[in-house]
C-alpha cells in the first residue's frame, strides 16, 4: 500500500509555499527541513529542540486545524494564541501562518492582532 501524503500549505510574509508530506509528519521538523522557520530571530538559535517547552515554534493554523493535545495548546487556544508547530503532527492537508515579527510573549489583544490578518 503505497504511503498516504498530504499537502502543506505555508503563508509566508515573502510567499506561499506548497509541501507535499507523508503522514503523521511533525509539522516543526517539516518547516525546518524545508528550510522555513517557524521561529523568531533569536529563537531560531535559542529553542527547546521541539519538546513544547519554550513556546517559540507557534504558528497559525489557517486550515484544518487539528484539536490541541499538548498542554500549551490547549491553554493558548483559549487566550488566542498561536499553536505549538513541535506538538503538530500532519494528518490530513493542512495551511499554517507563520508569526510575522514575533512576540513570544504579551498580552493575547497582541496576538489576536496578528490572528486578524487575513488568508491571502
Amino acid at each position: 500500500m503505497a504511503e498516504q501524503r498530504h499537502t502543506l500549505t505555508v503563508i509566508t510574509p515573502e510567499q506561499t509555499v506548497t509541501l507535499d508530506v507523508p503522514d503523521g509528519a511533525n509539522l516543526r521538523q517539516t518547516l525546518l527541513k524545508a528550510g522555513i522557520s517557524p521561529h523568531g530571530t533569536l529563537s531560531r538559535y535559542a529553542n527547546c529542540g521541539g519538546r513544547g517547552l519554550c513556546a517559540t515554534c507557534g504558528v497559525w493554523i489557517e486550515e484544518n486545524e487539528p484539536a490541541p493535545q499538548h498542554w500549551h495548546d490547549r491553554i493558548g487556544a483559549a487566550f488566542g494564541y498561536p499553536r505549538l508547530s513541535c506538538q503538530i503532527d500532519v494528518h490530513a492537508p493542512l495551511t499554517v501562518r507563520l508569526v510575522p515579527n514575533k512576540i513570544m510573549w504579551g498580552k493575547p489583544e497582541r496576538a489576536r492582532r496578528y490572528r486578524a490578518r487575513p488568508v491571502e
